[in-house]
């Protein structure tokens, strides 16, 4: 029996679209392997290939949204200064500047995460379980669930892009490597909020943005 978990793995691991995925699974019995395979020679097997090599052109983007009140610098590269000047390229770049500064991520991809800021994480997640009276074994794979969850709240990767939120910006990247191809990876980037730190009124720049794109 093909899963509504099973489809959201395999989507998440290729960047293909939901149907796909179903029908890939459907192919190969619900091996996901398999159908990883099959995927990516029905069309994703070019950017798989894509990602593993070097990219080292690109854009330093740049965004500033509410008059100055935030300011977002993103290292975007693909593989060649062709590319790094084509419109979609740029239009890529511009994108998930907006969707920093909307997300606020604070990292690219979940190996960056220092590992005590994960453990810190567990510690207060396992107190919250506790204190809310489950069992031990429960409480462990609560803890999984959550720590998955922070990770997609804090890694760049991993949210949902604000121009579409059914694909992640993982799946967004995977669906520009097939079309544009070249590999494409986001290096860096630094997201300045006017008075962060201080005490100030606070404002939803996530819907300003957001209201920006309508």
């Amino acid at each position: 029996m093909i899963t509504s978990a099973m489809v959201k793995e395999l989507r998440e691991r290729t960047g293909a679209g939901m149907l796909d995925c179903k029908n890939a699974l459907n192919e190969k019995n619900g091996d996901v392997e398999k159908a990883i395979e099959y995927l990516r020679e029905k069309g994703l097997a070019a950017a798989a290939k894509k990602s593993g090599r070097i990219a080292a052109e690109g854009v330093c983007e740049s965004y500033i949204h509410g008059g100055g009140r935030i300011g977002v610098l993103l290292e975007l590269n693909c593989e060649t200064d062709f590319v790094a000047k084509t419109d979609e390229f740029k239009g890529l770049a511009k994108d998930i500047c907006m969707q920093i500064a909307a997300s606020k991520p604070e990292f690219v991809r979940r190996e960056d995460v220092p590992a005590d800021v994960v453990e810190k994480e567990k510690e207060i997640f396992t107190s919250q379980a506790l204190n809310e009276g489950k069992p031990a074994n429960v409480v462990e794979k609560m803890i999984v669930g959550r720590i998955d969850k922070f990770f997609k709240e804090i890694c760049l990767l991993e949210q949902p892009f604000i121009k579409d939120p059914d694909k992640t910006i993982n799946q967004l990247l995977v669906e520009r490597i097939a079309t544009i191809g070249e590999n494409i990876n986001v290096r860096r980037f630094v997201r300045y909020e006017l008075g962060e730190g201080l005490e100030k009124r606070k404002d939803n720049f996530a819907e300003e943005v957001m209201a920006q794109l309508k």
